[in-house]
């Protein structure tokens, strides 16, 4: 059996949502005959607080290896873990490989410091590596003018080509967030790469929480729509126009009153908010937002215990939304809305599950595109479609199947 060393600087019982990539790619990796090694930052030095629930759902077979990082100090100057943690990871990785047989080395990033150890491991003991990207290290933000979004982004168009220039392999939950990456910096021969999507243990579902409290639970008769998971600025102009719809349809009185939205985990996030769309919409009474997180555990049986789900992306097309597996595996009806070209929608169709799906045209008519969200939320909210998704075709976009694809990748790669 192979061995892979993952470096990831967050792992359970960190919370963060990019825990479960390398996670849910470990808990697979036995059944192609590699067995991970991650090499991880002891959780006291993480700044979230712990959800020891999530080690549940660690494959046993996995191997940890912890180390030391920099504590947060006051003023707060250095917060990323990639950062604090990098010379301990650094040291650590060289004495794995001294002592144990490493065929490849996996990073997913963010963090995206970390980026740099694959080409610092690579010169210093010659072994492969790949980068993973969860998200784009150079990235658009347009919609972010403040100077630590310039400053991130600057010192990623000079980090990232020394980071991933000797890679031998890419790889990432969407083309759309390495491809770039490639084209910047490969000109002749360009590395192995592979797109495979976060995916799902079907474990994971079949662990209940024993008295979990509801954030529905003062009113329990109403019938609680659910959004779970980060709210992203280009998710606003969706937002903005399902609140539309949404107050049409109580002037209309076609809103069953027992409805309430639940925006729950969405971060501490600095654009326009969830409430304030609401307040401008006058539907401040039947919107909840919670912005704290909930462990990953009580996430899923939120979802599982709702009236109904909703899943709101972006206006760009590379959106994946992980989270539709978790929303569709829940079982209950999903309302969504994505930009056309999103895995997501090809996701739902197969499944058969788009009844209370709205898909985004940016040459649609902004007024043609609001009644059809209107009319569709109507519908979701009524239940007026027979909710019958084929969880089976789900299967494809498995950890299990991810994990296979990357090992395929890696060894091609070598």
């Amino acid at each position: 059996m192979k061995n892979i060393l993952i470096i990831y600087p967050h792992w359970p019982p960190s919370n963060l949502a990019g825990v479960h990539r390398a996670r849910l790619i470990s808990n697979f990796l036995h059944d192609f005959d590699w067995h991970p090694i991650i090499l991880t930052v002891k959780p006291e030095y993480y700044e979230e607080k712990p959800d020891w629930e999530i080690v549940k759902i660690v494959n046993p077979k996995t191997e940890v290896v912890y180390t030391d990082a920099k504590s947060i100090r006051k003023p707060r100057i250095i917060g990323d873990i990639g950062l604090r943690a990098f010379k301990y990871l650094k040291k650590e990785a060289l004495n794995i490989i001294n002592k144990r047989k490493i065929d490849f080395i996996w990073i997913p990033i963010p963090s995206f410091y970390t980026a740099l150890l694959g080409r610092i491991l690579h010169e210093k003991t010659g072994l492969a590596y790949g980068i993973d990207y969860i998200d784009p290290w150079v990235r658009n933000i347009s919609n972010r003018k403040n100077l630590r979004a310039i400053l991130s982004n600057i010192a990623a168009r000079i980090l990232e080509p020394y980071a991933i220039k000797k890679a031998s392999l890419i790889s990432g939950v969407s083309e759309e967030y390495y491809l770039p990456a490639i084209n910047r910096n490969f000109k002749a021969q360009k590395p192995v790469d592979i797109s495979m999507p976060y995916g799902f243990d079907p474990n994971d579902y079949k662990i209940k929480i024993d008295k979990l409290q509801f954030p529905w639970k003062d009113d329990e008769d109403c019938k609680a729509l659910v959004y779970a998971g980060a709210f992203l600025p280009l998710s606003g102009y969706f937002t903005e126009l399902l609140f539309q719809s949404i107050r049409k349809l109580r002037d209309e009185n076609k809103l069953d009153n027992k409805i309430k939205l639940f925006f729950i985990g969405t971060g501490n996030y600095t654009h326009k908010s969830i409430t304030d769309y609401a307040k401008e919409n006058r539907i401040e009474n039947i919107v909840i937002e919670i912005r704290e997180r909930f462990s990953y555990l009580e996430i899923l049986n939120f979802l599982s215990n709702a009236y109904g789900i909703m899943v709101i992306g972006s206006t760009e097309k590379h959106y994946t939304a992980s989270k539709i597996f978790q929303s569709l595996l829940s079982e209950r009806p999903v309302f969504s809305i994505f930009h056309q070209e999103s895995s997501a929608v090809q996701i739902l169709k197969e499944s058969n599950a788009e009844q209370y799906t709205v898909v985004y045209d940016k040459t649609m008519d902004k007024n043609k595109f609001e009644e059809t969200i209107k009319q569709t939320f109507y519908n979701f909210t009524e239940q007026k479609i027979k909710w019958l998704p084929n969880l089976k075709s789900l299967d494809k976009y498995s950890a299990k199947d991810s994990a296979k694809k990357l090992v395929q990748a890696i060894e091609e790669a070598i």
